[in-house]
């Protein structure tokens, strides 16, 4: 009787363990706020129609306060990615600027 008494306690106390209460599952994490710098191309609108230039894309990239900018060209092969810190400036094949937008 003793070795079925041994072998009773230790199911009795896995059993218990199983019935206790579980702590309460922590809710889920929101989405991070965008980064301070994050790019706003509001302030770039004034380029559409203009040449793009390298010292224009750098008034455009401080302007929209993002810390990356990619000059976007016709059939051009470009990953779709979204980084709230890049201006993506677009141009036609004439190297005019078409739009300016974050992402």
């Amino acid at each position: 009787m003793t070795a079925m008494r041994r072998a009773f306690l230790p199911a009795c106390a896995l059993l218990l363990a199983a019935c206790a209460q579980q702590p309460p599952a922590a809710p889920p994490a929101s989405p991070p706020p965008p980064p301070a710098s994050a790019c706003n191309a509001d302030a770039a609108q004034y380029a559409v129609g203009r040449p793009q230039t390298a010292p224009l894309v750098e008034e455009i990239r401080q302007r929209t306060g993002a810390h990356i900018a990619r000059i976007l060209r016709p059939n051009q092969v470009v990953t779709m990615e979204f980084n709230a810190e890049r201006v993506n400036v677009v141009v036609d094949a004439e190297n005019r600027i078409t739009a300016v937008r974050c992402g």
